[in-house]
């Protein structure tokens, strides 16, 4: 059902594209946007693991520097039958972790000091199982051509209001008053929904990425024994974070709190332990 619900919404982003995009300059500026974010997609998707790691100077560790870590991400990786990931050690006191990474064959996965200093041996498996799901699931992949179109839509949607501004992008001036009101309508509608959709597209591939994640370790309970201590974890230490990859991490590295958990890119914390123990029930 996640998956479905993704493709409808991947729908929507390009749907949402070609409406900013034909308000703008019709064919031709559909063309011109439509071929930059094809080449920030394409570089995103061939260098995005490098950029990450080393924003966050994560430095790379074998069996011998964190035999732990190292043993639990092979142990998973056989069991889920995929290629050996990198693997990291993010030198941070908050405990966190994300995978990278464009298809099995080049991911990596990234833990955080503070998340190997406070976590059990269940609870880090339930971690790293999540991860090595979100690599399973491509949706290293999804996540960047979501956030291409809507950083796309958004680019456009401001371009939409400044042409309304400046009267009306050429058309009737017979109807410039109306025309013009109508765009702005289309740009704030557009850059809203394209942000609307790209969290939620973040939310669905975190469920499913809990639910992989579960089944890979066998121990629901340990990822959402671990998720509680997570989202504790980031009330009380800080994370020197870049905002734009906060979808990455397993939690939001950002305390959110009130009204601006609605534009989290993570679902709440609670949502997902209450459906991992369903399923350790069931």
């Amino acid at each position: 059902m996640n998956s479905v619900k993704t493709v409808g919404l991947m729908v929507g982003l390009t749907a949402l594209f070609v409406l900013v995009g034909g308000s703008v300059a019709g064919r031709n500026g559909m063309i011109v946007a439509l071929g930059f974010a094809t080449l920030m997609n394409l570089f995103s998707y061939w260098f995005s693991d490098k950029i990450v790691l080393a924003m966050y100077r994560a430095q790379a560790v074998d069996e011998a520097t964190a035999p732990t870590l190292y043993r639990i991400v092979r142990r998973l990786a056989q069991k889920g039958d995929m290629p050996m990931p990198r693997v990291y050690i993010i030198p941070q006191a908050q405990p966190n972790a994300f995978a990278t990474g464009r298809d099995p064959q080049h991911a990596a996965v990234a833990a955080t000091q503070g998340l190997l200093q406070i976590m059990s041996e269940d609870e880090l498996e339930g971690v790293i199982a999540h991860e090595l799901s979100h690599v399973r699931n491509r949706d290293i992949l999804i996540g960047t051509i979501a956030a291409t179109l809507a950083g796309a839509i958004m680019v456009l949607a401001r371009i939409v209001g400044w042409t309304a501004m400046m009267g009306g992008g050429g058309r009737d001036r017979d109807q410039e008053g109306g025309g013009g009101f109508a765009m702005i309508f289309v740009a704030i509608f557009g850059a809203i929904a394209a942000m609307l959709i790209q969290l939620a597209i973040s939310r669905s591939r975190e469920y499913q990425a809990d639910a992989s994640g579960a089944r890979l370790s066998g121990n629901p309970l340990g990822l959402a024994h671990a998720l509680s201590r997570l989202e504790q974890a980031t009330r009380r230490v800080p994370m020197d974070a870049n905002p734009a990859t906060s979808h990455m991490f397993i939690v939001n590295p950002f305390s959110m709190r009130g009204a601006a958990r609605l534009l989290s890119t993570h679902p709440p914390v609670q949502d997902r332990i209450a459906r991992l123990e369903q399923m350790a029930r069931g």
